[in-house]
């Protein structure tokens, strides 16, 4: 189950409201960045979690956090949109020059929403959730909620450069220094969980099976043969169980031959 007060996680106000700055903080909300991702993401990773409930329990939380993070946005949505125009006769009264907030505004907060968020990015388009992913391996999943906080932490900078709002930085700043906990707490959880030495993930399965002549040389695929060296050439491997090595790629196999099409297939008489 769960449960709401009804109070935001931390206050969200507008000075200035800003129906263009509203049509971004979407991104935030909806995009492959925002809130509504990593809330299904977590609650999934937590929904299909094996072995110790503390990995639940920690991942629940974190959903249920970003849930909230999902209702401040919402809120700063529409209260940027509170003296946003609802005509182009109202717009054009307070711009003579004509349109610059109605045609910098998403139209759907007005004609689908009545000045409200939605559950879509700055460009209007559904959040799918296409970028939520919960592997059923908790190394791998931790890894994948690091990444996202990181991506999601580089919008919310980018929306707090882009206001100029005293509140809407405030808000901005919160949602920061959450990001920055929930990037230690994923990073916390790989640690416990072995750190490198749990590389590679899945650790369950058997290395020996898998072609170790080529778990840890890098190819490289330069029509000049170079190959770009840095620490991934040489040197210990991260896990620890081997050396780095990096040689340029050949192709192993043949050209690929294929069975003639059938002749109830729809291809052309001459492939058949």
């Amino acid at each position: 189950m769960f449960y709401t007060d009804g109070k935001l996680q931390y206050p969200v106000r507008v000075e200035t409201p800003d129906p263009v700055f509203a049509r971004a903080l979407q991104q935030a909300i909806g995009g492959v960045e925002g809130e509504i991702r990593v809330a299904l993401q977590y609650m999934f990773q937590a929904f299909g979690a094996r072995g110790p409930v503390k990995y639940r329990d920690m991942l629940l939380n974190t959903a249920t956090e970003e849930l909230g993070h999902i209702e401040m946005l919402a809120t700063a949505v529409a209260l940027n949109l509170e003296k946003a125009p609802l005509s182009i006769q109202e717009q054009m009264a307070a711009d003579p020059v004509g349109g610059a907030v109605l045609t910098g505004m998403d139209f759907r907060h007005v004609l689908s929403a009545g000045l409200a968020a939605m559950p879509t990015d700055a460009n209007g388009v559904p959040f799918d959730a296409s970028h939520v992913y919960a592997s059923g391996n908790i190394a791998a999943d931790m890894y994948a909620n690091v990444t996202a906080e990181s991506s999601g932490r580089v919008l919310a900078t980018r929306l707090y450069n882009m206001t100029s709002d005293p509140g809407m930085k405030d808000m901005l700043a919160f949602l920061i220094a959450r990001d920055t906990m929930h990037q230690q707490q994923w990073l916390a959880a790989i640690e416990e969980l072995g750190g490198s030495a749990a590389l590679p993930i899945p650790d369950s399965f058997p290395q020996e099976q898998e072609k170790q002549e080529f778990s840890y040389v890098y190819l490289g695929h330069m029509t000049d043969g170079s190959i770009p060296e840095g620490r991934w050439t040489s040197g210990p491997s991260m896990d620890g169980r081997s050396e780095f090595s990096g040689q340029v790629s050949e192709p192993l196999g043949g050209v690929p031959k294929l069975a003639p099409a059938r002749p109830d297939s729809g291809a052309q008489n001459g492939q058949t």
